[in-house]
């Protein structure tokens, strides 16, 4: 676990010898001042948050991990807002945002109200979370979304082979993160069907195959919130696994802060970025920023060391591929709710923030706004509209030699890419 709380410097006082009284007076000074300082203390210490990785870190060439992050301790965003202390938050009640304040921070409440009915996000993750139907239908039922079940229809759970009966080895790392993609797809696109696809393992060749399932059983949304090191394979994958025209698919662009990760860097995919995401008395309500907590913990950017430029992509300081396209929220102070009860880490309501959590949102923006024509590659379509989008202009990821690398500015950059949705213009063809 990483914690974001610094030192706080205190300070001493020497007094001298003086009358009994003087004395007396200096000590209850003293008293109050330690006992202010005390809980002036443990008020900021409490303010801090702290999270944890979902997923463990590659262990080999070619493996990925998920993006997602799980708050442990501190006071989010939301908790701040509502006035909960950490003390009254647990895992029988959100302390994240939910549905309608990513909707509103996104322009998207009244298109989330009638859009996406009869279109199918696919959510790709590896291994098995056995109660990923049951804690959806929790978290859809507290917001009040409309219920989305085998029986209905509307949600379906399979292997990366297509069956419904053999699955993947279950495991608790990764039901977080299945936990928080069906709840940012539910969020952002209520009326949407949901087709979950579970890898056999954390393998780019069985991730890959899992994309190819979903884009068969006919997904025209795809997220996808896991990545890896970049390697000379990439191309082979990118034709392998992520060549789909008429499919928009989504990947995390990571949280290690600046540095370039594959699949995100895949010509064929919108990368999505992280911000910090907090109200404001501004005319949208919302402000956002760069994510980054510290030198090694935000959102990932970066040129591509493989990936060839699409041609659709004009910076001029990367030759290759540059990341990120778009951004939504990722850090984990101002994270987003998510229910989940399988294994030692599922209890229930938490907090969770990551790119894991802006790919499935931009996937479901994409949802929205309608199906990509055939032939076409969504990744394309923020930068024929980037008026459509919330530019984000402060923070950065990192330290790089060329800055837009991993500074935010006016336009495009790479933390951020062009920026957030505002509406679903930017994701149309």
């Amino acid at each position: 676990m990483r914690t974001t709380s610094p030192d706080t410097p205190s300070t001493r006082r020497r007094w001298g010898r003086t009358g009994s009284a003087v004395i007396a007076t200096a000590a209850l000074l003293l008293t109050g001042l330690a006992t202010a300082a005390t809980t002036a203390q443990a008020r900021e210490n409490s303010s801090k948050v702290t999270w944890t990785r979902s997923c463990a870190l590659p262990r080999h060439t070619n493996e990925m991990a998920c993006d997602a992050l799980r708050v442990t301790g501190g006071r989010t965003a939301f908790q701040q807002q509502h006035g909960i202390s950490p003390r009254a938050a647990d895992a029988t009640a959100p302390s994240g945002y939910g549905p309608s304040d990513l909707q509103d921070a996104y322009g998207l409440t009244s298109a989330a109200a009638s859009n996406g009915s009869g279109r199918t996000i696919a959510i790709v993750d590896a291994y098995d979370d056995p109660n990923a139907e049951s804690d959806l239908a929790t978290y859809r039922s507290h917001y009040g979304l409309p219920a989305c079940t085998t029986a209905n229809g509307c949600f379906k759970k399979v292997s990366q082979t297509g069956s419904t009966t053999s699955l993947p080895t279950a495991d608790s790392g990764w039901a977080g993160e299945i936990s928080l993609d069906l709840d940012m797809a539910s969020a952002i696109c209520p009326n949407c069907h949901i087709t979950l696809v579970e890898a056999k393992s954390a393998s780019m060749a069985n991730l890959g195959t899992s994309v190819n399932e979903a884009v068969g059983l006919g997904a025209k949304y795809v997220s996808n919130s896991y990545g890896g090191g970049e390697s000379s394979s990439d191309a082979t994958y990118d034709s392998s696994y992520f060549n789909h025209p008429g499919v928009a698919i989504t990947v995390s662009a990571g949280d290690a802060g600046y540095g370039a990760e594959y699949p995100a860097a895949s010509k064929y995919v919108t990368a999505v970025g992280g911000t910090k995401l907090s109200t404001s008395s501004t005319s949208r309500g919302w402000t956002e920023s760069v994510w980054r907590t510290s030198g090694t913990e935000g959102t990932g950017s970066g040129c591509s060391a493989y990936d060839t430029k699409p041609a659709w992509q004009t910076d001029t300081g990367c030759a290759k591929r540059m990341i990120a396209d778009v951004s939504a929220v990722a850090d984990p102070a101002t994270g987003v709710s998510v229910y989940d009860t399988y294994g030692a880490d599922g209890q229930g309501w938490a907090t969770y923030g990551g790119t894991s959590a802006s790919a499935p949102i931009i996937a479901s923006v994409y949802a929205l706004a309608g199906t990509p024509s055939s032939g076409s590659y969504p990744a394309k379509f923020p930068y024929a509209n980037t008026s459509a989008l919330n530019d984000v202009t402060s923070g950065s990821n990192g330290s790089c030699t060329t800055g837009y690398f991993c500074t935010a500015r006016t336009g495009y950059d790479g933390p951020t890419g062009w920026g957030t949705p505002e509406g679903l213009g930017a994701f149309t063809g």
